[in-house]
């Protein structure tokens, strides 16, 4: 029974570890892809995630990370200046979305 109780324990602390590094950094993200036209509370050449986040839902988030060309008009932009990030996978996207709503003004 000793055996079986430390093999659990062994790979649940595992596989915790195992989740956790894994598990994706939206401000790292942020600083690789975002930063050279966004800042997290001030506007710079883009919006800043303060205003995006107040202004936006989830999915225009996403959408408009992912695919800014065919999102801009949507979202009431009169041109696109943001390029695509077609390497960023849906995981990624997501981390980007939650670091973004961050900074959502709390009401």
């Amino acid at each position: 029974m000793r055996k079986k109780m430390f093999f659990f324990l062994f790979f649940s602390l595992l596989f915790n570890q195992f989740a956790y590094a894994n598990k994706l950094d939206g401000e790292k993200l942020f600083k690789e892809y975002c930063w050279g036209c966004h800042h997290q509370t001030a506007q710079a050449f883009g919006p800043s995630f303060k205003s995006i986040a107040n202004k936006r839902n989830r999915g225009e988030i996403i959408s408009q990370i992912a695919n800014p060309n065919g999102t801009y008009k949507t979202l009431g932009y009169t041109r696109n200046s943001m390029p695509s990030f077609d390497d960023l996978n849906a995981d990624e996207l997501e981390a980007l979305a939650d670091y973004i709503y961050k900074f959502k003004d709390k009401k």
